[in-house]
């Protein structure tokens, strides 16, 4: 596919750096820049002329050859680019003010300002990426944790795109097949295509299910553990988000209720990125804020991945301690007797739900207790021994729901023939499942949704 307009952004961040790049795609790319890139001289760099994936040293300047910037320029030739398009990159000092008089001079030589993410959208219409690797893209440039950049890479690298195109493989044999021995039943015969359709129906749902039951990994992968950290008014959870944190992010007072709305903070734990979620008490109360607080702290602890319940072992175990306890009992997470440096009042034997929790002490005030915190944190989720391998972790809600449309057409299918249907129901259930999956590498893709997609990215990607 080949774009008629040549488009240029500024690739690299908006803040003053020591080195800014802007980004030129199209067909007129190296003519549009070599009207404005000069030798020392002021003779003209006839970028046409030169090798593609070579650098170039030079100065941009304006109309009246007044320089406006020294400069080094990246020149690569289709279809060997990020685009597939003639690409030139010019490397220019950092600052807002350089890039924008370049910019405007490109602007000037009739080059269009790119839409946000542009360069992958034309990346992906012209063939070089499919639709998971270019959502990849943007997951590698927010990629919170090592783990989150592993898989990013992997799904970059089109681990995504070569599963699913072995799945859709095996369904298009077999609508080929069927739509063969439908047109042509004197020559091809239908006899066990039904045993046949089943076993490999059988398998892709079992591929398809491991990718959904992945998908909650990846999630974790993608956006960190949901963390609630839950107690009942002053027990010490702001004292130990500041301790965790290393920092006084939390207002910490003697008055029980300090904390009325939630605070997100988050941190990394060896490769794992904890997204912190310090909640209000949980108590009975009459007043009304302190009411909405409750009420969001409930709705975060059916929301979170893991539960961090602090009690106060300094005094002895409470209803309010109790009613806590009642509302995690079938959720993970780890209970802490905060106060370690005081004499502890609570044995373990008189906490609720206790045997399905690890129960650790701590001391919020000293730090006690938090090394063999994160330790267990760390072993609990997404060890690299589990990460860094080759299996696929579904981040993203779009590919999920295409799957979940997949199960849905092959569980049709399977009622299909296990109630006996003729074979030419099949082919209703088998595309389906085809085009859904397709939907996953943007071979079946409505312009308008893959628009929105590309629109979430940043300018100059």
């Amino acid at each position: 596919m080949c774009y008629q307009d040549t488009i240029a952004a500024i690739a690299t961040s908006s803040k003053n750096g020591s080195i800014s790049v802007i980004r030129i795609s199209g067909n007129q790319a190296l003519e549009f820049v070599s009207k404005i890139f000069f030798h020392e001289n002021h003779e003209p760099i006839n970028l046409c002329e030169c090798k593609s994936h070579s650098i170039h040293y030079g100065f941009i300047c304006d109309e009246e050859k007044s320089i406006i910037d020294e400069v080094l320029v990246l020149i690569m030739k289709a279809p060997r680019s990020y685009t597939m398009e003639d690409v030139v990159e010019i490397q220019c000092h950092g600052g807002s003010f350089i890039c924008q008089n370049i910019l405007e001079l490109l602007v000037h030589q009739g080059i269009r300002i790119a839409e946000p993410g542009e360069f992958t959208k034309r990346a992906f219409l012209n063939g070089r990426i499919d639709l998971s690797q270019a959502e990849s893209v943007m997951d590698v440039i927010q990629s919170g944790s090592k783990i989150a950049l592993h898989n990013s890479m992997s799904q970059l690298r089109g681990q995504i795109k070569k599963k699913i195109e072995t799945l859709r493989e095996m369904i298009l044999n077999d609508i080929a097949f069927l739509e063969a021995a439908l047109d042509d039943p004197e020559h091809i015969t239908l006899g066990n295509f039904s045993e046949t359709v089943k076993a490999h129906t059988v398998f892709l749902l079992g591929e398809v299910q491991h990718l959904l039951d992945n998908s909650q990994n990846g999630r974790i992968i993608k956006e960190g553990i949901y963390t609630a950290i839950v107690g009942k008014p002053n027990v010490g959870k702001s004292s130990f988000l500041n301790c965790i944190l290393r920092e006084e992010r939390a207002i910490v007072t003697e008055i029980a209720g300090t904390t009325r709305d939630t605070l997100e903070e988050e941190m990394r734990i060896g490769s794992t990125l904890i997204h912190l979620i310090d909640t209000a008490g949980i108590h009975d109360t009459d007043d009304k804020v302190e009411k909405i607080g409750v009420e969001k702290a409930r709705k975060t602890i059916e929301d979170a991945d893991f539960i961090i319940c602090i009690i106060d072992a300094s005094e002895a175990l409470t209803d309010e301690d109790r009613i806590v306890l009642e509302e995690i009992k079938d959720r993970q997470g780890v209970i802490l007797l905060n106060k370690k440096d005081l004499t502890s009042q609570i044995n373990r034997e008189e906490i609720p739900y206790s045997e399905n929790k690890r129960v650790l002490p701590f001391s919020a005030k000293t730090g006690d207790g938090l090394r063999e915190l994160e330790e267990y944190l760390n072993q609990l989720f997404l060890t690299d021994s589990v990460s860094y391998n080759d299996e696929i972790y579904i981040t993203n809600v779009r590919q999920k729901q295409a799957l979940i449309e997949t199960m849905e057409s092959l569980t049709n299918l399977s009622h299909s023939i296990e109630d006996g249907m003729p074979e030419d129901f099949y082919s209703i259930d088998l595309m389906g499942a085809y085009e859904a999956l397709g939907k996953i590498i943007g071979e079946t893709l409505e312009d308008d949704i893959a628009d929105k997609i590309f629109k979430d990215f940043c300018m100059g990607k």
